[in-house]
């Protein structure tokens, strides 16, 4: 028995929904919206006389995770006993046995450019999409173009709430309900609902509580993943830093013991430094230090040499492993768009006389999304687990003090026209993005 608790806003959700075409759920991180969506999807499955059918996710490993597994409360749990996995046009495929034959629900991957092409040329019935603000628009076009000989045309999407100006909003959910509104659209056809986490009756109080902990109340990712509002990204990014900088800044004598360090270089260039930052963490992430960091060059005129780069950051290696001798450096992640640099680099850590030099590894920094980054940091900030060591990381402190987003961009974009310290921060973020999923 699946362990189903609805609440009244997502009962009377589901209740339109078998009755209407374009069903969207939007709202906060763990408000239930996907569930809502799986379990009508797999109620009309049962009787629908379409045999093939659509389940979507930015990649397809996603769309099997969230829509197939979903917490237990998925299609392979719905349908457990009477379906079977297999493979089907190159995808992963749920083939279930219902009252009115086999139906198939293909699962596919949408953001990539040419991610449409794995659909082309199919007739789907219904298509359930996760994360339908991050599919491409060629591919949500495909995907509609392909239900149009579809015997009952369903759609169910959910979305968290991006940018009030974000593509889906504008080509799809806005316009659907100015139409709604106008009455040029059946009353059946659009089927949307917003959803904040306090909605979900299946989080207990302590849940809610750890949930709420790693946000910053009145934040970006606090009105969106909390409240489950659409919002622009604006001013300040880091406001509970930058309001106490002190609170976040630890002595070196109070530094807890550290498992390794990793550090991160952005290479410079004109008006722009290269960057060092080190950073250490605790067992088990339970928290992150930022332990040092380094710049040169930058000025106008300046030519730093690819040996100047060399010379700087085995110096900030062999300065850490002196200042922290007991916090082994394991990882160098340097900014991959630099090949040329790196290759120098990593012939220095190679000749190296320092055998803990020797023993850094060299890697490509990940370069998640910079949105990506910024959420962990700000989560980590509202849970004080950051640390900025006195005196060793002035010039990281005042790139987070002054940190904005651009008024100017769609999405979240940081300001980046030379205002503020974007080298620093990304050098910051290239030490310790490769552990991002460890620290939740």
């Amino acid at each position: 028995m699946i362990p189903y608790r609805f609440g009244d806003k997502h009962k009377a959700y589901m209740r339109r929904a078998l009755h209407s075409t374009m069903n969207v759920a939007e709202g906060a991180v763990r408000s239930g919206k996907t569930v809502d969506n799986v379990f009508v999807f797999a109620h009309l499955l049962e009787t629908t006389s379409d045999r093939l059918h659509l389940a979507t996710g930015a990649t397809g490993g996603t769309a099997k995770v969230t829509l197939g597994d979903c917490g237990g409360f998925g299609l392979e749990a719905i349908f457990r006993g009477r379906s079977r996995w297999h493979s089907y046009k190159g995808c992963d495929a749920m083939t279930v046995m219902t009252p009115t034959g086999e139906k198939t629900v293909l699962f596919a991957g949408g953001k990539n450019a040419d991610a449409y092409k794995r659909i082309r040329g199919l007739s789907i019935g219904m298509w359930l999409a996760t994360e339908i603000n991050l599919h491409h628009p060629s591919f949500i076009r495909e995907a509609f173009s392909r239900q149009l000989a579809a015997s009952d045309r369903r759609v169910f999407w959910d979305l968290n709430p991006d940018a009030p100006g974000a593509p889906i909003y504008r080509d799809y959910l806005d316009r659907y309900a100015s139409m709604s509104a106008q009455g040029l659209l059946s009353p059946r056809f659009f089927n949307h609902e917003r959803f904040t986490i306090f909605d979900n009756a299946a989080i207990s109080p302590e849940q809610l509580s750890d949930v709420l902990a790693q946000y910053e109340p009145g934040s970006l990712w606090y009105r969106r993943d909390i409240e489950g509002q659409r919002c622009a990204a604006e001013g300040m990014i880091y406001t509970r830093y930058a309001d106490d900088p002190g609170a976040f800044t630890a002595e070196k004598g109070d530094i807890p013991p550290l498992s390794f360090a990793s550090v991160g270089v952005d290479f410079g260039g004109t008006r722009s430094k290269t960057t060092l930052v080190c950073c250490g963490f605790t067992p088990g992430y339970t928290a992150l230090y930022v332990l040092g960091e380094e710049a040169l060059g930058g000025d106008v005129g300046d030519d730093i040499t690819s040996d100047e780069v060399c010379d700087a950051v085995e110096r900030f290696l062999v300065r850490m492993h002196s200042t922290y001798p007991c916090v082994p450096i394991r990882y160098l992640f340097c900014d991959s768009e630099a090949q040329y640099l790196i290759h120098g680099v990593r012939r220095r850590l190679h000749d190296s006389k320092y055998p803990y030099v020797r023993a850094v590894s060299l890697q490509n920094a990940r370069k998640l999304p910079i949105a990506e980054r910024i959420a962990c940091e700000v989560s980590l900030f509202a849970q004080g687990r950051i640390r900025l060591v006195g005196g060793e990381t002035d010039r990281l402190g005042a790139g987070l003090c002054g940190a904005m987003w651009d008024p100017g961009k769609e999405g979240d974009v940081r300001l980046d026209n030379f205002t503020s310290d974007i080298d620093i921060l990304d050098a910051f973020e290239y030490a310790f993005e490769g552990f991002i999923r460890k620290f939740r």
